[in-house]
């Protein structure tokens, strides 16, 4: 089980007893979330093997018509997905390689658990990329390969293009990041300079079958987008991938190999990634196994088993987080002011994955950004909270998954000194939340699907 791990503290910084009870609420729903999504028991819930026959959302493979079972794959949840699997194969998987976090602790006897580096790439993901395609590309028609793939696979299994070296995938990566373009525009570069992403996994394993069990860390779960999709067709080209840098102005400033490799595949020099109609993908199965809607619909029914009324606000839920966070506040003001769109006692839930624009110095993430903003509006509510939560349990560059705030917040942080506004716009939410001991801490989940937020009013 998954656990908040700083969480009675948490409730005992509300300074009323309304304050404290939004809390533990507040809290208590999102470790739900987090345990409903906990990789290994979803593994093992949605594949049945029954004699030879393994069947999972509705396909069926009889594994004593494949030579071989190889197993690849990457991500934050790779590990236990793999621990999983081969407890329930067994003998059956010939050979596995998947790129797991390094410090990853699950145990596997078949499956090579590869450490490598997330969020940055590094050379050990690589050489454990190579080492997967050189297995897929031995596989024959009568062979199936098992794909795992989650949250965090794209960094995890790197493999640049052309002259691209991992320094300048680096470098691109964290422009990207810094510039607030989505996981779908930083995921369109990505695969443009990789030889493993957008499809090029199927299509070097092909003959064989693939079946990839996905959980999803991607807004609406598009498939070509979640670790970058790589055995999925790619729906973006080249010419997608450098109007990405230029809307976030970055294309002049780009290194240059990143540049000849996108505008010579846009030029036709190079291949595109490979498109729907190759034939590659007439034997791939891909399944998504767990994602966010999953994950915030099991918090909203911990929530109504408390009595209070729920609504699921979004699972797609994207934008700054700041805005975000205004918005969340201004919805728990309506919920107490008028009883809309839900009477109090009310929780809603709103999960997805926000971005933040760094204008500032500061440190945070997006899940310390959105309660930090509505701090701002809860001012003097009383048992209103905001709480948000990355699911991997790392919010942006620090050791915090996320923070809460409620209605006295803001009281207590002008006691300290602490000028809130300041902290915002130094984009510093974490040093604002850590100062008042409402960071919220879980340490790496194994899991992840986005983030999830929470509001209470009481």
């Amino acid at each position: 089980m998954t656990g908040i791990n700083n969480k009675e503290q948490l409730i005992r910084n509300g300074r009323t007893k309304l304050d404290r009870k939004a809390r533990e609420l507040a809290l208590t729903s999102l470790e739900h979330a987090l345990n409903v999504v906990d990789p290994k028991q979803i593994i093992k819930s949605k594949l049945q093997l029954k004699n030879s026959i393994l069947k999972v959302d509705g396909h069926s493979f009889d594994l004593e018509k494949f030579k071989n079972v190889y197993v690849v794959g990457g991500g934050k949840a790779s590990g236990p997905m793999a621990e999983a699997l081969e407890q329930i194969l067994g003998k059956r998987i010939a050979n596995g390689l998947v790129n797991v976090p390094q410090g990853s602790k699950n145990k596997t006897s078949i499956i090579k658990l590869h450490g490598a580096s997330h969020p940055v790439p590094d050379e050990a993901g690589v050489d454990g990329t190579r080492g997967m395609l050189k297995m897929v590309e031995s596989a024959k028609d009568n062979d199936l390969v098992i794909c795992l793939i989650s949250g965090g696979g794209s960094s995890l299994m790197p493999l640049p293009r052309g002259d691209v070296s991992l320094a300048d995938k680096r470098e691109i990566t964290g422009a990207l990041l810094k510039s607030g373009a989505t996981i779908n525009e930083i995921n369109t570069v990505r695969k443009h300079i990789s030889d493993f992403k957008g499809g090029w996994l199927a299509k070097k394993a092909y003959p064989a079958t693939i079946l990839n069990l996905i959980l999803s860390d991607v807004v609406g779960d598009p498939l070509d987008f979640i670790a970058s999709g790589p055995t999925v067709p790619d729906s973006t080209t080249f010419k997608d991938a450098i109007q990405v840098l230029k809307k976030h102005n970055l294309w002049n400033n780009a290194p240059r190999s990143i540049r000849k490799v996108l505008s010579d595949g846009a030029k036709g020099i190079i291949p595109e990634t490979p498109k729907a109609y190759d034939k590659a993908f007439k034997k791939v199965y891909n399944v998504i196994v767990g994602n966010n809607r999953f994950s915030s619909l099991a918090a909203c029914q911990q929530l109504k088993s408390k009595g209070l009324n729920t609504l699921l606000l979004t699972a797609t839920l994207e934008g700054e987080a700041r805005h975000v966070g205004t918005m969340l506040a201004s919805i728990a003001k309506e919920v107490s002011t008028s009883g809309n769109p839900i009477p109090k006692p009310a929780a809603i839930i709103a999960g997805g994955e926000t971005t933040v624009v760094v204008t500032g110095k500061g440190q945070g993430g997006r899940n310390q950004e959105i309660p930090l903003a509505a701090a701002l509006k809860l001012n003097r509510l009383d048992g209103a909270v905001v709480a948000s939560l990355s699911t991997d349990g790392i919010d942006g560059p620090t050791d915090a998954a996320g923070a809460i705030a409620d209605g006295k917040t803001l009281a207590r942080a002008i006691q300290m000194g602490l000028t809130s506004e300041k902290f915002l716009a130094e984009n510093d939410s974490y040093h604002f939340f850590s100062k008042l001991s409402d960071l919220i801490f879980t340490g790496p989940t194994g899991t992840n699907v986005n983030d999830i937020s929470v509001i209470i009013v009481l």
